[in-house]
C-alpha cells in the first residue's frame, strides 16, 4: 500500500511581485512564473525540449498528449503564430514554459501572437521560469509529475493544484493513443509546404498505403504524399482485417502517446495480423515501440526521454550518422529483441535502439521522426526506402 505524502502548507509561501502563475511539482516544489495563454490549472508530466525553432509545431504533436513542455531555447514566440505551421487542429501538449517573456512577433508569416493563439486553443503557458534549472532537475531526478496553474490577478490556489499534481498516476500504464487518434477512416492527398506555394497536392499516386493513427502528425501524411503514396488513414483501434479490406501496398504505424504496452493490448494483435499478410510495414516513434512488442520485444521508461531536433543516430547498416528530430519518452529494450529481428540504428546520446528490421522481410520502424516539424530532414530517406520496398513487393 502507498501512503500519500502529507500535504505541505502553502500558506507560508509569498508570492512574487508579478507572478500570476505558478508550476507546482508533485514533492511540493513551487516556481513562480508570469501566466500567459488560457487560465486554468493543467496536470501532466514536466519534459524539456531542446528544439530552437519549431514551437508551433512542438505544441501540436499529439505525441505531446499528457505533457507539460519545458522549452530549453530562451527566445520562445518572436515569430508568432500561423495557421500552416500545425501539426494537429489543436495542441496536445497540456501546458508550455519558457524562459523569457513573449515578445511581439517579428515573421512576415505571423498572422497572430503566441500569447493570443494558446488563448484560442485553450493551452496554459508560463515565462519566468528558470528554465536551465527546471531543465537540469528533470535530468536528474526524472521527468515529474506537476500541475501548471494561471490565475486571474495572481489568485492560484496551490494546494489544489499539488493534490492534482500527487495524485496524477503518470504515463507508466496510461494509453493516450485514444485521446488523440481520428474517429474514423479519411483519405489523405495533402503533399509537402513550399515557400510561395504552400502545400502541394498529390495528383499522380503510385501506391495506396494504410496509415494507421496513434497520434499522427500532418507532416508524416505529407511526407508520404510527396513520395508517391495515396493516404488512407485509419482510427488506432483499427483491425488487420478492417486495414487488408482496402487493399493497401504498405501498411505505416504512425507515432503517438503514452505507454506502447498499453496501447499494444489493442495494436499488437493488429500488426501481428498485418505481419502474417507479408504487407512492408514502416513504424515511427510509438509505431516502432507497438512493432517492437508485436515481435516479441518489450519496452520500458526512460528517465528523461528524448525530445528535440539535434539528436545524432547512426544508421547501423550504413554507418552514416543523422541528425534528428525526437520525442519520446519510452524505448525499446535491446536485450529483449528476438532472434530474426535486428537492430538498424543506435542513438549516440545514450546507446538505445532507434531502429529495428525483421530479417528478410520488408519490415522495419525507427525511434525517431524522419518527417520532422520541427528539426532537420536528414532521414527523409525512409520514406524513400519504404517505398522501394512497395516497389519490390
Amino acid at each position: 500500500m502507498t501512503i500519500p505524502p502529507a500535504e505541505p502548507d502553502f500558506t507560508t509561501l509569498a508570492r512574487p511581485p508579478g507572478a500570476t502563475g505558478a508550476l507546482v511539482l508533485a514533492d511540493g516544489t513551487v516556481l513562480w512564473g508570469r501566466g500567459i495563454g488560457a487560465k486554468g490549472m493543467a496536470v501532466g508530466e514536466v519534459v524539456f525540449n531542446t528544439a530552437m525553432t519549431g514551437y508551433q509545431e512542438v505544441l501540436t504533436d499529439p505525441s505531446y498528449a499528457g505533457q507539460i513542455i519545458t522549452f530549453t531555447f530562451p527566445h520562445i514566440g518572436n515569430t508568432g503564430t500561423n495557421p500552416e505551421d500545425i501539426e494537429a487542429n489543436a495542441p496536445a501538449a497540456r501546458g508550455m514554459i519558457v524562459r523569457t517573456e513573449v515578445t511581439q512577433p517579428s515573421n512576415w508569416r505571423a498572422t497572430s501572437h503566441l500569447h493570443a493563439w494558446l488563448e484560442k486553443m485553450g493551452t496554459i503557458g508560463l515565462s519566468g521560469l528558470d528554465t536551465r534549472a527546471l531543465t537540469r532537475r528533470i535530468r536528474e531526478k526524472g521527468a515529474p509529475n506537476g500541475v501548471i496553474v494561471h490565475g486571474e490577478e495572481g489568485n492560484l490556489d496551490l494546494a489544489a493544484a499539488w493534490r492534482q499534481a500527487a495524485g496524477w498516476p503518470g504515463l507508466n500504464g496510461m494509453d493516450l493513443a485514444l485521446t488523440v487518434t481520428c474517429k474514423a477512416p479519411y483519405g489523405w492527398d495533402e503533399a509537402e509546404w513550399t515557400l510561395g506555394k504552400g502545400y502541394a497536392k498529390l495528383d499522380h499516386p503510385r501506391f495506396h498505403v494504410a496509415a494507421v493513427d496513434f497520434g499522427a502528425k500532418r507532416n508524416i501524411l505529407r511526407c508520404l504524399a510527396a513520395v508517391g503514396c495515396r493516404v488512407t488513414v485509419f482510427p488506432a483501434t483499427a483491425t488487420a482485417d478492417q486495414i487488408l479490406a482496402v487493399s493497401p501496398d504498405g501498411v505505416f504505424l504512425s507515432n503517438g502517446p503514452g505507454d506502447p504496452a498499453a496501447t499494444g493490448a489493442y495494436a499488437v494483435p493488429m500488426i501481428q495480423g498485418i505481419l502474417a499478410a507479408g504487407k512492408p510495414l514502416f513504424g515511427i516513434c510509438l509505431g516502432h515501440q507497438l512493432l517492437g512488442l508485436a515481435l516479441g520485444a518489450k519496452t520500458y521508461k526512460l528517465a528523461t526521454g528524448h525530445r528535440g531536433a539535434n539528436h545524432p543516430v547512426q544508421d547501423l547498416t550504413t554507418m552514416k550518422v543523422e541528425i534528428t528530430s525526437q520525442n519520446h519518452g519510452f524505448a525499446v529494450d535491446e536485450a529483449s529483441v528476438p532472434a530474426g529481428v535486428s537492430v538498424t540504428h543506435r542513438s549516440l546520446f545514450d546507446g538505445t535502439v532507434e531502429g529495428l528490421a525483421l530479417t528478410g522481410r520488408p519490415v522495419f520502424s525507427v525511434q525517431y521522426h524522419p518527417e520532422a516539424s520541427p528539426g532537420p530532414t536528414d532521414s527523409h530517406y525512409l520514406f524513400e526506402r519504404f517505398v522501394a520496398m512497395m516497389e519490390k513487393q
